[in-house]
């Protein structure tokens, strides 16, 4: 039986994931923020819980010594934890700014480093890191959590290179709006006295909100794909993009190149 961690698993796309894998005869390690977010997984014998918290590099620490006691061989680790923050950048908040960096960019960096040593080892394995569409386009208010997906996209490509002697294979994984909780919980910056931004920060949040409770069937794509890769590890370094809107953007994108994908995004979002 194989084995799959996944981070941030108390709910969303994580949850979801980890209740597949386990469905398909995966042994799954679901690292959580809160025990509380286990109760879900409390009956099933084939996934197993632990507290992780990826923004601290001692809680990373403790878990994976916890995690590799009691589950030697790991086959594939799906960085998935995440959060969004939507705000201007001049009303941003350092703290804010901080938090996100640390979930989204870093968080995935320092889970990497604990297990890489682990995969060496055993002369396999697989990261396989989620990003977002996010990692392919820019949009008005993205200003965080796009630069944090387009670091992972960076950042995994990179580490591909210097693992390409071990047998560990990197994969990204981008998607667009997908209804689950998370556009209801992104933190946005407060509302301002300045009526343009007041104005795009409902527009936005609107659009986004709309688009994700469209893509009814978007969240089963993303587990089954998410499961594919896993059962058959690509040896070379693979971005993935799932869901109509996702794949749109980035056909869009490359076709018309820059200048005209700008154009595209300013009068679909901005009206100019």
């Amino acid at each position: 039986m194989k084995t799959v961690l996944i981070t941030g698993a108390g709910g969303g796309i994580g949850k979801q994931t980890a209740l597949y894998f386990a469905k398909n005869n995966w042994t799954v390690i679901a690292t959580l923020l809160h025990p509380s977010e286990g109760e879900d997984f409390k009956d099933i014998s084939t996934i197993f819980c632990y507290e992780m918290d990826v923004t601290s590099t001692e809680s990373i620490a403790s878990a994976t010594k916890i995690i590799l006691d009691n589950h030697p061989k790991i086959d594939t680790i799906i960085n998935n934890a995440g959060m969004g923050y939507r705000s201007f950048v001049e009303l941003s908040e350092d703290a804010k700014i901080d938090t996100i960096v640390n979930v989204n960019w870093l968080g995935v960096v320092k889970v990497c480093r604990a297990f890489i040593p682990t995969f060496r080892q055993q002369k396999f394995g697989q990261f396989i890191n989620i990003t977002s569409v996010a990692g392919l386009v820019n949009l008005p208010l993205g200003n965080f959590y796009h630069s944090t997906k387009q670091a992972v996209e960076s950042f995994s490509e990179c580490m591909a290179y210097e693992l390409v002697d071990f047998n560990i294979s990197i994969a990204t994984v981008q998607f667009g709006n997908a209804p689950t909780s998370f556009q209801k919980n992104v933190t946005k910056c407060a509302p301002t006295e300045i009526f343009s931004y007041n104005k795009l920060m409902d527009k936005i949040s609107k659009l986004l909100l709309d688009k994700s409770g469209k893509n009814e069937d978007l969240p089963q794509q993303i587990v089954e794909k998410l499961f594919k890769i896993a059962e058959k590890p690509n040896k070379n370094f693979r971005r993935y993009t799932i869901g109509f809107d996702a794949n749109i953007m980035r056909i869009l994108r490359r076709v018309f190149g820059y200048k005209i994908f700008n154009y595209i995004i300013r009068k679909f979002t901005l009206n100019k």
